[in-house]
């Protein structure tokens, strides 16, 4: 079985979400003693924002070495998350949405003949097969039944994304209210540490 962990922040080791996407995958390999994990760090190694150029070189037009090597590595990471059984995504909200790492990095796996299809009725996800796990932080309160709630673009905007993908095995670990005070951040991360603990289980 293979996992591939993603994290996004650009925070390292002060990061919430780095945190807790490290337990969530430390509870999965204790669920599954043969996991086989590939980590992916977009802050650290980002891949490039789709361009014109991208899709050009999709289509044959020539590259210069710049292009092709990062080309390489959006075929990498599409290879990586085809083969991954089960997805853990590292991904605080950003202004209101996801890191502009982790927008790029779904915009390069977001192929059409590889992760999902165009049928007489519409667009088909290909990855169904998948288990995604998206490790949530966030400053303020935005969960459904919150007065922010309109405003989140980052939860909602996942599951649109990876549910056109095909994948509806989404579970979320949330932390939100992480910027409103000691007491609160502890809280949150606390409860989100619950949550991870009964992945093990």
């Amino acid at each position: 079985m293979k996992l591939l962990h993603i994290d996004s922040s650009i925070l390292g080791h002060g990061s919430v979400s780095r945190d807790l996407s490290a337990d969530v995958v430390a509870a999965l390999q204790m669920r599954h003693a043969d996991l086989a994990v590939t980590r992916l760090d977009l802050a650290a190694t980002p891949i490039g924002h789709m361009t014109a150029a991208h899709i050009a070189a999709a289509q044959g037009a020539p590259v210069d070495d710049a292009l092709k090597a990062d080309v390489a590595m959006g075929q990498i990471a599409l290879e990586d998350f085809l083969a991954a059984d089960i997805v853990v995504v590292g991904a605080p909200m950003y202004n209101l949405g996801v890191p502009s790492q982790l927008k790029a990095w779904i915009d390069r796996i977001s192929v059409a003949g590889k992760t999902f299809h165009y049928g007489e009725h519409g667009p088909v996800g290909l990855c169904g097969g998948k288990k995604l796990v998206i490790v949530s932080s966030r400053g303020g309160v935005y969960s459904e039944g919150s007065p922010a709630s309109a405003f989140d673009h980052q939860e909602t905007y996942l599951k649109a994304a990876f549910g056109f993908l095909g994948i509806a095995d989404i579970t979320f670990i949330r932390a939100e209210g992480v910027a409103m005070g000691e007491e609160a951040r502890n809280g949150a991360i606390a409860s989100a540490k619950r949550e991870t603990a009964a992945l093990a289980a």
